[in-house]
């Protein structure tokens, strides 16, 4: 997905969550509603949120320097962890003691028209912006299930926004349902009862971005669509007897460090070799605009191998 259609979705998801909060929170102070006084809340965290993604695509836009020889791009990583501490501790944590504060001392709604209201206009500006993001994220995952284009996805701000926004839609019935059981019941417990539920939703979310964003701040590897790729360009070469292997490292959304492990032909001079890696290197980057830094060395079939046997023995858990 292009830097473009991300921010998009972005933009697209900031301008509908602080219509949202505001609208939830004066809905909250004319009825009393603690699940409404949580949902604005949670507007309020994820419009914040998409500020911190947009300043974390800025950065990680940044050109490469001598502090960075490879570019910025974790910074959008670092950004969208800092996301998800914040929709698990300012999110779920207030709705948590909003709902547990209301337990102990429920107090009736006065006015829950209101709620009725800013609830429905809320899930039509969360579900056009859920919908903008549904459609990006439907368009970069291709055949792939939701879950594993998930798992395997390298920009955060698209799938965060998803998330957010279909936690936001489910957050959004629960205060729906809470609302009117309090009302009709004559039970305004259930009100808070509906803010803890809308605490545990963000949590399940917050925990999930975190997870993925932690992998990717940490170091994750590229696609395997891209690296064999990488291996086939290397592979056609005529000056290449084997290709060994690749390894590959996310350093954001549209960047991929490579290191390329190849055989070259025992005919071949060092200047045959040095031309050899400049197609390979042309050939990569003419394809894959997203490997920013390709590195091959030249080395056998058993030093590469005995270099895995390496790490694999390296990653072995200890007894």
């Amino acid at each position: 997905m292009s830097s473009s259609n991300s921010r998009l979705v972005v933009y697209a998801a900031l301008a509908g969550n602080l219509a949202i909060a505001i609208a939830k929170f004066v809905a909250a102070g004319m009825s009393g509603s603690s699940a409404m006084l949580s949902e604005g809340v949670h507007s309020l965290v994820d419009t914040s949120n998409e500020l911190l993604l947009l300043y974390g695509m800025h950065r990680a836009a940044r050109p490469p320097d001598s502090v960075h020889p490879f570019g910025h791009g974790r910074e959008l990583y670092f950004w969208s962890f800092i996301v998800a501490l914040l929709v698990f501790a300012l999110g779920a944590g207030v709705s948590l003691f909003e709902g547990v504060s209301h337990l102990r001392h429920p107090e009736p709604m006065t006015d829950p028209l209101i709620n009725y209201v800013v609830l429905g206009v809320s899930m039509v500006f969360e579900g056009a912006s859920w919908y903008i993001a549904l459609r990006e994220f439907r368009a970069a995952k291709g055949s792939l299930g939701y879950f594993e284009a998930f798992r395997q996805s390298k920009d955060p701000s698209t799938f965060t926004v998803l998330l957010e926004d279909s936690a936001a839609l489910i957050g959004l019935l629960i205060a729906l349902v809470g609302v009117i059981c309090a009302r009709a019941l004559d039970m305004p417990e259930l009100d808070g009862v509906a803010s803890i539920g809308i605490a545990v939703v963000l949590a399940v979310s917050a925990t999930l971005l975190a997870r993925e964003s932690k992998g990717l701040l940490i170091g994750e590897p590229a696609h395997p669509k891209l690296r064999e790729s990488l291996l086939e360009i290397a592979a056609d070469d005529p000056g290449v007897g084997h290709v060994n292997g690749v390894l590959t490292v996310q350093m954001g959304p549209h960047q991929v460090v490579a290191a390329l492990s190849a055989e070259f032909e025992d005919r071949l001079t060092t200047p045959d070799i040095e031309q050899c890696i400049n197609r390979i290197e042309k050939a990569v980057k003419s394809r894959h605009s997203d490997i920013t830094s390709l590195f091959i060395k030249p080395q056998t079939t058993d030093t590469w191998q005995a270099r895995r046997r390496a790490i694999g023995q390296a990653n072995e858990p200890k007894d």
